[in-house]
């Protein structure tokens, strides 16, 4: 999720818990040997043993159409730290097609395949290379045909998002495509795509039978969604986050990133967020509202003080 799950989301979902792993936003490579500091500037857990502050691992993503500018970047990421490989072929973003990244490659499974060996053969056996799909590109009937590819040219996991890039993010996911992606082949697959509830998991795990799941979006829309499934495999009652709970991760948030960012600009990552957080919370939507045209810290504040206490229980809402 470029430009939105940085190091510092980063770091504080990993520390709420329920994330067993992280995977950075992409590095987009094209045919230029990056030097290291593009590696350490989107990663920067790099410099920490590829992990977050609280110790959850951290895989680097790498985006791009040409195998042999792919596999030495990825050498040179390993160099630079990364521990674990993972290749974005599900971006489906225009700029990122057009420029022969991304979704784009779906359509040719042979091109996938020569990629995914390529960064294979760089990095040393003991760096796992994973990668991510989608169902396919105009239609999802190559979904079988990248899998199996993916697989082929040595990725030890598969991310599957189950719709293909022309459905975009449109409901409905189609997990349906996953189960029998997960049958066929002989490695982890990852189901991803419109987990946005515990129910949501709950069908998605009976249709898939995956045992493992990737979250982006709703992730930032129910920041405790992994807490929720942990409790619920652990047989343990667990109760949702609440709206000032959820109010005081974005204000960690803000007060982090708040020096980082000319003034012209502060609160612009707190809107974005609270853009997804408006599709779990309605509070969201009030909290957007209230801060939409403004960009002094005085007002932000004030903002925030009035979401940081506790409501009244009548008041306090949340979609389950």
């Amino acid at each position: 999720m470029e430009g939105v799950i940085d190091h510092h989301v980063r770091a504080l979902l990993s520390r709420l818990g329920g994330v067993d792993i992280c995977v950075t936003e992409f590095v987009r490579v094209t045919h230029t040997r990056l030097p290291r500091r593009v590696f350490t500037r989107l990663c920067p857990e790099l410099e920490q043993g590829a992990q977050t502050p609280n110790g959850t691992p951290v895989k680097l993503q790498l985006l791009g159409g040409n195998p042999t500018a792919m596999a030495y970047n990825a050498a040179k990421a390993v160099e630079a730290g990364a521990r674990s490989i993972d290749l974005n072929f599900g971006c489906p973003a225009k700029s990122v097609n057009n420029s022969d990244g991304g979704a784009c490659l779906l359509q040719s499974p042979s091109r996938v395949e020569g990629i995914v060996a390529a960064v294979r053969q760089a990095v040393p056996d003991e760096i796992p290379v994973s990668a991510k799909i989608r169902l396919g590109y105009q239609d999802r009937s190559s979904y079988l045909d990248n899998a199996r590819a993916a697989e082929a040219g040595g990725a030890s996991e598969l991310a599957v998002h189950a719709r293909s890039k022309v459905d975009g993010y449109r409901p409905p996911a189609y997990w349906e495509y996953i189960g029998e992606i997960r049958q066929q082949l002989g490695i982890r697959v990852i189901a991803n795509g419109d987990l946005w509830t515990l129910d949501d998991f709950k069908r998605c795990r009976e249709v898939t039978g995956c045992d493992a799941y990737m979250f982006g979006r709703s992730l930032l829309a129910r920041p405790d969604i992994g807490l929720q499934i942990q409790a619920m495999y652990a047989g343990h009652e667990y109760q949702p986050l609440q709206w000032h709970q959820v109010a005081a991760i974005l204000y960690d948030y803000y007060t982090t990133t708040q020096d980082i960012y000319p003034a012209k600009y502060l609160g612009n990552r707190v809107k974005q967020w609270l853009a997804y957080l408006k599709l779990s919370y309605p509070q969201a939507t009030v909290f957007f509202e209230q801060i939409k045209r403004h960009r002094d810290p005085e007002l932000l504040e004030q903002a925030f003080s009035q979401h940081l206490q506790p409501a009244p229980h009548t008041q306090e809402q949340h979609v389950a």
